[in-house]
């Protein structure tokens, strides 16, 4: 008789189920975080764009350091790490500090801004990459532990077939199957991300460059 998968998961070992029902609840956790990164990173993207056409006008850097502290508006990317070195630079200009003493300051501090715009672009990849790497011998693990029960049931058996322990084999493989199915999307989402993330530090980290060009030419202007 044709068994449906519903009922091959039905019919397996408690330790077949615990395993199959732990990699259904990776893969759902994966798509939740692949959906939630590719909407963030999409949006950082075109963030950063946006800005940096602002930047690059005629609007000045006051302005623009307005703007960015709106009410409501809550700063991310290079708008952040142009945020954080600006107002560092305003404030220290104000004490008559010495421009390589104000230029290192600023200079940390976005540092500091960047490894934060880091951390939030990397945020949960590592729990996709773990689920890429561990789920397809957590799915092995329950495959291999049903074809033993499969294999431990024909011991009082007194005829050996093909038919005894297929059912067993069966529902032992989906355990594979579905760890193959939790790890494959979670493998390609997380090196797609990383790709995504590491464009966008090095926008960051150019814009953060070529900012603090600007604050040093107009530092030594005055």
């Amino acid at each position: 008789m044709e068994l449906s998968i519903l009922e091959l998961f039905l019919n397996a070992s408690v330790v077949v189920k615990t395993v199959i029902i732990i990699l259904i609840l990776a893969s759902i956790v994966s798509w939740m975080i692949i959906f939630e990164r590719w909407l963030y990173i999409k949006k950082i993207s075109q963030e950063l764009l946006d800005f940096e056409i602002i930047f690059w006008s005629d609007a000045g850097l006051d302005a623009l350091l307005s703007s960015s502290q709106e009410e409501g508006h809550n700063p991310v990317g290079a708008e952040y790490i142009f945020q954080v070195g600006y107002l560092d630079y305003k404030r220290l200009t104000k004490e008559s500090l010495g421009p390589d003493i104000v230029m290192d300051s600023v200079q940390r501090n976005m540092r500091v801004a960047l490894a934060k715009e880091q951390s939030l672009l990397e945020k949960h990849l590592p729990f996709l990459a773990t689920v890429a790497s561990v789920s397809p011998y957590v799915g092995l693990f329950g495959t291999v532990w049903g074809i033993m029960n499969s294999f431990r049931g024909l011991a009082g058996a007194s005829q050996a077939t093909l038919s005894a322990v297929a059912p067993g084999i069966s529902e032992a493989l989906i355990a594979t199957a579905i760890g193959l199915f939790a790890a494959i999307p979670a493998l390609v989402a997380y090196n797609k991300f990383i790709s995504e993330s590491d464009n966008l530090l090095s926008n960051f980290e150019g814009f953060k460059e070529e900012f603090l060009a600007v604050l040093y030419r107009d530092i030594h202007s005055d």
